[in-house]
């Protein structure tokens, strides 16, 4: 089986065995997500680049202990949580917020539509754009721990239960930060329409 067929754990396993190629597939897979994940939540593009060193660094550092007990992914964007809240209360940027309609968790995020959205007419792919804009706008103006929840799930595609492990809040509170940030976005992108 060759590395482009293996699983993320796989690769992690084998990049900490000493496979320098493995961790190259890993890092093309993920890269974009997490990058976008990251400049999403600190809203700087320096910054963002700089948390995207410490992450894959701490991967690297990482590798030689990593044991599979959780997805990949899952792992990957807890140090990429973590490192954002970091840099946040380095800058006193934190916002505390406990509070947080649960959507359909079938639907297609509104970022996967904006995605889609790159395929239209000149026209539409203006209109697309327009909107692309207020939604990351949206997004910007969620309390730091509901923006952070967001982007888990729309970029990272973690689960309720992945981003309570990842953030270290319980599933009840992540389920909240959830209801409370796509209503507010509701709010924002109704405001806006």
């Amino acid at each position: 089986m060759g590395l482009a067929q293996e699983t993320d754990e796989n690769l992690m396993v084998r990049f900490g065995r000493g496979e320098a190629a493995a961790f190259e597939f890993l890092y093309r897979r993920h890269e974009s997500r997490v990058f976008r994940y990251l400049q999403r939540n600190v809203r700087n593009e320096a910054a963002a680049n700089d948390l995207m060193q410490e992450v894959w660094f701490a991967v690297v550092r990482g590798a030689a202990n990593y044991q599979p007990t959780a997805k990949f992914t899952t792992w990957l964007f807890t140090i990429a949580h973590n490192r954002t809240v970091d840099m946040i209360r380095a800058n006193h940027r934190l916002q505390s917020l406990d509070a947080g309609d649960d959507a359909d968790p079938e639907a297609s995020s509104p970022l996967e539509r904006l995605a889609e959205s790159a395929k239209l007419e000149p026209l539409a792919q203006v209109q697309a754009q327009d909107e692309a804009a207020a939604l990351l706008n949206a997004v910007a103006q969620l309390p730091a721990e509901q923006r952070s929840a967001f982007l888990l799930q729309a970029e990272g595609d973690l689960s309720v239960e992945e981003i309570a492990h990842a953030t270290g809040a319980s599933f009840e509170t992540v389920k909240s930060r959830l209801r409370y940030a796509r209503a507010k976005l509701r709010q924002l992108l109704w405001e806006y329409a």
